[in-house]
């Protein structure tokens, strides 16, 4: 007699483009930095397909019963009242991902915490030092240092978000994952999950990638602009 079939997780994988609501404080500094980068007019260009890319997101989880579902969240470290309270001030912000978040809590969803407060501090005194280096000689200092370490904390990190997603979400659950696209946490879960990934990865990765080469690689850029604004399907 056949084996019963195991009772998979299922673990909906969000791959997420941020914006510079999602980053508190260094908001403005990220702002500044993208301009300076990229020109105001390919910027806000950016910002607007980055709107684009939420509200599909958003369309998609309108239209699906998402009660009793698990909710992991890319700097997330904390749950409860606290979580909700930083889900709330992200709106304030300006945070499309936080808005579609307490849309999912709103409609019986719940936001676990998902990283280590010690590794996402880590991270963003990183950043918060690159954005705030003055001299040439400072900013390239603190750039070889962030280039250094930043694979192996996103390591580090992906272990910890993967490890926690398999402790909590049991079998016959299902749990939505929003993550940086440069996150592979993939690799770290157990075998026990079905995974729906509703935009690809790689795409939305290589989208981020080529932003600053957009005059280089324009024809690639635009059709990955559209891929990552086209409607999901359910």
């Amino acid at each position: 007699m056949a084996g019963k079939c195991p009772i998979l997780k299922k673990l909906i994988y969000v791959p997420i483009i941020h914006t510079s609501a999602d980053f508190g404080s260094l908001a403005k500094d990220v702002s500044n930095k993208g301009i300076l980068v990229l020109g105001e007019e390919l910027w806000e260009k950016h910002l607007k397909t980055v709107d684009n890319f939420w509200d599909v997101i958003s369309d998609y989880f309108d239209l699906l019963d998402v009660s009793g579902f698990k909710i992991y969240q890319d700097g997330m470290m904390a749950e409860g009242e606290i979580a909700l309270k930083m889900v709330e001030d992200g709106i304030k912000c300006g945070s499309k991902n936080f808005e579609v978040i307490l849309k999912l809590i709103k409609k019986g969803a719940v936001l676990i915490k998902t990283e280590d407060i010690n590794l996402v501090k880590e991270e963003r005194d990183m950043l918060l030092k690159l954005t705030k280096a003055k001299t040439r000689r400072e900013k390239l200092i603190v750039s070889m240092k962030y280039k250094i370490n930043k694979n192996e904390l996103l390591k580090k990190r992906d272990e910890f978000i993967a490890k926690r997603i398999d402790m909590t979400l049991k079998q016959g659950e299902t749990g939505i994952i929003f993550i940086g696209a440069y996150h592979n946490i993939k690799r770290y879960l157990s075998s026990g999950f079905k995974i729906y990934e509703i935009k690809d990865r790689e795409k939305v990765k290589e989208y981020q990638k080529l932003l600053p080469f957009y005059t280089k690689n324009k024809a690639q850029f635009e059709k990955l602009s559209r891929y990552i604004i086209t409607k999901i399907d359910q």
